[in-house]
C-alpha cells in the first residue's frame, strides 16, 4: 500500500468521508470499500446525512459512523445551514487531515465546512448533477453552485474523463485540480464467475435503483416486442421511488412472465453468477460500478451510450452501446445476445479482461492514495 508522508516522516494520518444518502448505490460502495480498506493503516472516519446499510456495512467493518441529521437530499436553505454548522463542529470534534466528500449536497457543504475549518478537501464527482440528459433548470443551477464550491477543494475526483472534460467546459474547477481516477472493484473469487453461453432461458439482469437517472422503462418496452428464438428472463435487481411504477407498467405490458423484480440485494455477485447478459438502461451515468461488476464476473453488457460508460464498455467488442432512449436500437441488441451464445461468451470474456487490465480495486487505491498524497505534503 502506498504510504502517505511528508517530510520523510510518516504517521497515522486522519481520513473523514462524507456523504448524503448511505442507501445501496454506486457512491456509497465506493466509499465503504475505500473506507473499509484504508481503516488498517490510517485513522477513518464516515459521516452520513440520510441513514442506510452503508451505515451497517462500515460498522460491521469496525469503521466509526456519524449521523449528520440535517445533512438531506433535497435543497433545504434552513436545513443546509444547519447541515453546516453540524457538519463544521463534527470536523471540529473529530480534527482530521483531510475531508474527502461525496454526492452533490455533501460535496458543497463538506467542502464549505472544511474551508471555514482551515482543512483541506477533496471531492469525488460520481457523475455530475448538471450532466447531459438532466433537465436543464436543474443542470444550470447545479453548474453554478459547482463553480463556487471548486474554490474550496484541493483536488477533484472524477470517476470518468467524460466528467473531468464536462466539468472543465462548463467552467468548473481548472486543468491541474481535476483529475480522473475511474471506479475500480475487488477481483472476487472463481465461484462468483458467470457462464454467459450458457442458459436456457438466458438470463438477464439489471442492477439499479428505481429513480429518475434510470429507463426501467424503455426496457420493459423493448421486452415487450422482443421475438427470439431463444427463451429468456430479465431480472431486475434494486429498490427506490419508481419500483412500483415499473412493476405496473409490466404488468400493462404483459410482459409478467418475462420479468422478475428482486428489490434491494446484498448478494449481487452471486446473482451476477448465474446470469448471462447485463444489461443498464439509462438517461445519464457517472461511470457505473455495477458495469464493472458485471464485466469483473465475465458478462457481457448492453448499456445506454452515457456518461462514462463508452469508457468501460467497447461496442461491438465487450457489449454494446446503445444511443439514449432509443428502443429500436435496444431491442435488436438484445434480441442478437440472447440468440448468440458464442457471442455472449466472447463478449464476456473479452470485458472479463479489460476489467483486470483496467478497473481492479487495487489500482484505483493506488491512485486515490497519490492524490492524498499530493494534498498532504502540499499542506505541509
Amino acid at each position: 500500500m502506498l504510504t502517505l508522508n511528508t517530510n520523510h516522516t510518516k504517521k497515522r494520518y486522519r481520513i473523514l468521508y462524507l456523504i448524503t444518502q448511505g442507501i445501496l448505490g454506486g457512491a456509497q460502495t465506493h466509499i465503504c470499500h475505500l473506507a473499509s480498506h484504508l481503516s488498517s493503516e490510517y485513522d477513518v472516519h464516515v459521516a452520513i446525512g440520510v441513514r442506510g446499510p452503508l451505515e451497517e456495512q462500515l460498522k460491521e467493518a469496525g469503521v466509526p459512523v456519524y449521523h449528520v441529521s440535517s445533512l438531506v437530499r433535497p435543497i433545504a436553505p434552513y436545513q443546509d445551514m444547519r447541515g453546516l454548522i453540524q457538519i463544521i463542529r463534527l470536523i471540529r470534534q473529530i480534527q482530521p487531515d483531510l475531508i474527502s466528500t461525496h454526492s452533490s449536497k455533501a460535496g458543497i457543504l463538506g467542502r464549505l465546512a472544511a474551508h471555514c475549518c482551515g482543512v483541506p478537501a477533496l471531492f469525488t464527482a460520481h457523475g455530475w448533477a448538471f450532466t447531459e440528459g438532466v433537465p436543464s433548470t436543474k443542470r444550470n443551477m447545479y453548474i453554478l453552485a459547482e463553480r463556487v464550491a471548486a474554490r474550496w477543494a484541493s483536488k477533484i475526483i472524477c470517476v470518468s474523463e467524460y466528467d473531468r472534460q464536462l466539468a472543465l467546459r462548463h467552467g468548473i474547477g481548472y486543468e491541474n485540480q481535476l483529475t480522473t481516477i475511474h471506479n475500480g472493484m475487488p477481483v472476487v473469487h472463481q465461484e462468483y464467475m458467470a457462464s454467459p453461453g450458457e442458459g436456457n432461458p438466458v438470463r438477464l439482469i439489471m442492477v439499479a435503483r428505481f429513480s429518475e437517472p434510470k429507463e426501467h422503462g424503455l426496457l420493459l418496452k423493448a421486452i415487450s416486442g422482443l421475438r427470439t428464438q431463444t427463451p429468456y428472463k430479465v431480472y431486475f435487481v434494486g429498490d427506490g421511488p419508481l419500483l412500483q411504477q415499473s412493476e405496473q407498467l409490466a404488468a400493462k405490458l404483459g410482459v409478467d412472465d418475462k420479468v422478475v423484480f428482486l428489490g434491494a440485494r446484498r448478494d449481487v455477485p452471486a446473482l451476477l453468477a448465474k446470469a448471462q447478459v447485463f444489461v443498464l438502461i439509462s438517461r445519464w451515468e457517472g461511470f457505473p460500478r455495477s458495469i464493472l461488476e458485471a464485466m469483473r464476473a465475465g458478462l457481457p453488457v448492453i448499456a445506454s451510450d452515457v456518461g462514462g460508460v463508452s469508457e468501460a464498455v467497447v461496442d461491438g467488442e465487450t457489449g454494446f452501446l446503445v444511443p439514449r432512449g432509443d428502443i429500436h436500437t435496444l431491442a435488436a441488441r438484445l434480441t442478437r445476445i440472447v440468440d448468440d451464445g458464442r457471442l455472449r461468451k466472447q463478449m464476456g470474456d473479452k470485458g472479463r479482461e479489460r476489467f483486470l487490465a483496467n478497473f481492479t480495486f487495487d489500482r484505483m487505491v493506488e491512485q486515490t492514495l497519490e492524490v492524498y498524497n499530493r494534498v498532504l505534503s502540499s499542506r505541509t
